[in-house]
């Protein structure tokens, strides 16, 4: 039995309309007009859920405000599948680039008629959660809402977010037609080589139930990046902690790289997050933000941090090497990423500009191993948590290295999508932590062991150098002493003698500052002072502090000693230190070497008049080599012209801290009262001791 011919007609019509299902999973690349116009109409019957608007789109590049008008003639234009194949790898549609437009970045535009059948209920238009890059929406000629901010000579685009629009009243049911006004970036390509338009299609439905789909999306959106919450909570108290520690002791600069580290990574962390959940942050300007400036950035402050962590001795070389590849890194990504790629720096330069910027990261990867090298050569404690922290840093800066050999860098975690990155940074910074803590108490027990070992040898220097200086029948005594530390290693005694108006001077300087120099000039003294009870003679009296110091290792120190009679005669006898002054004028006497350096040395002796009125000044080297900030010596000449007139020892050792003190400053000005019937001066004479 033959069928009616109406019958036969609504069958042919009924296949000739294109089915918008998920089932279509073999995109066809962009095709000429199709000559059916039944083809240009697709009815869509709402019922309690949405419908996709997959399937074939008609496609046109360039721009034009007049195809966004509902009679506008499109049945010249091409047409885009926008079915989602299965099992991609994206989930997304392949882009314009790849359906017949591999070239063109822009503006471009999508059309399609729909006939709508619903209630008399609220719709909305829900857009791709995957669009390059942004886009304007019209409904029977009408803008309902647009993704970017589109400007006269200027489109600012964003990450794509979890979008709908609502229709107007009247475009709830009959004929409707959908445009959509879509610019992509001349960069994005390179990000993606399918890239280009929509990539997914838009859906259709209630409001209700689109704004539930849209809540959805948001949800999976967090799950996608939720765990960066985790990850910018963890670099907030290790920025915290390095920045506390770096306060606490400011010598360890390697806290102090360690909290730029976190800076650095915080801001990028968040640079993605703001991208990701709002438009506060434009997609260039994100792009430019985290992969021109903080990656490089980042990659270079790391492999410093581990510089200073090691306590590398070249740390400027170091630097000299990682800013130029920094900068040069930060330069080449920027010409491969919008706004000057395609724009000033030709698209076809990222043939090589990818290559050049991989090739300078693995630069600094190659840095960051020989600090490694040397770091674990010089510092082999704490080698194996070291080791581990720093693969963790480069595992989380070399992602997207990574991906091109196949590594996997992304889980599924209970829902949420676990970046490698973020699990690395994690880790690392949970090793550095523990790494600083004990670094960190370590050095404050070192620092209260010098505290009191300091303490202890100024207690014993207290004791050392008097306070108060003895009164001596006809002299007039002053000293002035300033260490360059809190424990110096100059020292000083005035023993009186056992005759009114004698005394016992003695002046050094020993090798060594701290507990070490105390204990040494305490050995000196004693040593002095017990040959002291059994003779006056100074080179003796050397010569026993000599023979101490040279039964024990590592002990030298310079010494005169001046024994000073009751009628002004001055016995001198000298190991190393400088000769002293009388009345500004360099008494001469004879060479020697310091005590501790050579046994059974004979020391000689100097004798001169301390006439009545005469001043004698003895100082340490800390005078003649105290330096200003551009190097110049105080020097012997400046002495001599210090000494020229009166002065006081409190005079002489400001004169050279104010211009620069290097070393311990010692002067000790002895003076003869005046008396009546002294009035001739001879010259000094060298004695041997013998």
């Amino acid at each position: 039995m033959r069928p009616p011919a109406s019958l036969l007609l609504l069958l042919l019509s009924v296949c000739a309309v294109p089915q918008f299902s998920r089932a279509q999973t073999t995109p066809p690349k962009a095709s000429a007009a199709s000559d059916n116009p039944a083809d240009a109409v697709v009815p869509v019957k709402l019922g309690a859920s949405s419908e996709e608007l997959a399937g074939l789109w008609k496609f046109h590049i360039g721009d034009n405000p007049a195809w966004a008008r509902p009679d506008f003639n499109d049945s010249s234009w091409g047409t885009i599948d926008l079915t989602v194949p299965e099992g991609s790898a994206t989930g997304a549609a392949p882009g314009w680039t790849a359906q017949g437009f591999p070239n063109h970045s822009g503006y471009a535009w999508y059309r399609l008629h729909v006939n709508l059948e619903s209630g008399n209920r609220a719709l909305s238009l829900k857009m791709p959660d995957s669009a390059d890059d942004a886009y304007q929406v019209y409904v029977n000629g009408t803008q309902i809402g647009e993704f970017g901010k589109f400007g006269e000579h200027h489109v600012t685009a964003y990450s794509t977010l979890p979008n709908a629009f609502r229709l107007p009243k009247n475009a709830r049911s009959g004929l409707i037609t959908i445009a959509v006004r879509m610019w992509m970036d001349s960069a994005t390509p390179f990000s993606s080589p399918d890239a280009g338009g929509m990539r997914g299609p838009p859906e259709i439905g209630y409001a209700s139930v689109i704004a539930t789909q849209i809540q959805m999306d948001w949800d999976e959106i967090a799950h996608g990046v939720g765990s960066g919450f985790l990850e910018v909570l963890i670099l907030v108290m290790a920025l915290l902690m390095a920045v506390t520690l770096f306060w606490l002791d400011r010598s360890e600069k390697s806290y102090l790289w360690l909290a730029l580290v976190c800076a650095v990574t915080l801001l990028g962390n968040a640079t993605v997050l703001l991208v990701n959940f709002t438009t506060a942050i434009g997609q260039t300007s994100g792009l430019i933000l985290t992969d021109v400036v903080l990656t490089p950035l980042r990659i270079g402050i790391w492999v410093l941090f581990w510089g200073y962590w090691f306590r590398l001795k070249r740390m400027g070389t170091l630097h000299k090497s990682v800013w130029p590849l920094v900068i040069l890194l930060g330069a080449t990504v920027a010409m491969h990423r919008p706004p000057l790629f395609g724009q000033i720096v030709p698209v076809h330069a990222g043939t090589y500009l990818q290559p050049l910027s991989l090739v300078l990261k693995l630069l600094l990867a190659a840095l960051l191993l020989m600090v490694a090298y040397y770091g674990f050569k010089r510092q082999k404690t704490e080698a194996g948590m070291a080791l581990v922290a720093m693969l963790l840093a480069a595992v989380a800066n070399y992602q997207h290295e990574l991906r091109l050999i196949h590594v996997k860098t992304t889980f599924a975690i209970l829902h949420f999508v676990i970046s490698l990155g973020t699990v690395s940074t994690i880790l690392s910074l949970l090793i550095i932590t523990i790494l600083l803590l004990r670094r960190f108490i370590w050095a404050q027990r070192l620092k209260e062991q010098w505290k009191l070992e300091i303490q202890q040898a100024r207690e014993i220097q207290q004791v050392l150098i008097p306070a108060t200086l003895p009164h001596i029948q006809g002299l007039t005594v002053e000293s002035e002493y300033r260490p360059a530390r809190e424990v110096g290693g100059d020292f000083f005694q005035i023993l009186p003698g056992e005759a009114a108006g004698t005394a016992l001077v003695v002046v050094g300087d020993v090798t060594g500052k701290g507990m070490q120099a105390g204990m040494l000039v305490a050995l000196i003294l004693g040593s002095i002072r017990t040959a002291a009870r059994h003779s006056s003679d100074p080179a003796r009296i050397l010569g026993m502090a000599n023979e101490e110091l040279c039964s024990r290792e590592h002990a030298s120190a310079t010494c005169m000693i001046l024994s000073i009679g009751r009628d002004g005669d001055v016995q001198l006898a000298n190991a190393g230190q400088l000769p002293p002054y009388l009345n500004g004028i360099e008494v001469e006497i004879e060479g020697a070497l310091p005590l501790g350096i050579v046994a059974g040395i004979e020391y000689a002796v100097t004798s001169f008049p301390l006439l009545p009125g005469d001043a004698l000044v003895l100082m340490s080297d800390g005078i003649a080599e105290a330096q200003d900030a551009h190097g110049n010596l105080f020097g012997f000449e400046r002495v001599d012209q210090l000494l020229s007139k009166p002065i006081t020892a409190r005079e002489i050792a400001a004169a050279a801290q104010k211009f620069g003190q290097e070393d311990d400053i010692l002067v000790l000005r002895i003076q003869r009262e005046m008396e009546t019937g002294h009035d001739s001066r001879p010259a000094p004479q060298l004695v041997n001791a013998s």
